[in-house]
């Protein structure tokens, strides 16, 4: 389950950094746009753990 909670937060990351690289070159961001960007972060950080097939199958 780390590796599951460790890939989401590295996902968000990734994407946090590319709306950031595109906002800093830019005077003025929409509201919609930050909206948009913090809904993709609040959605991979809510997203259910992935059980692995390994352990569907001994359950």
């Amino acid at each position: 389950m780390t590796e599951t909670n460790e890939a989401v937060i590295h996902e968000a990351l990734t994407i946090i950094d590319k709306a950031l690289s595109q906002m800093m070159s830019r005077e003025l961001v929409s509201s919609g746009e930050i909206t948009d960007v913090l809904l993709d972060v609040r959605t991979l950080l809510t997203m259910p753990a992935r059980v692995p097939a390994a352990a569907i199958a001994e359950g």
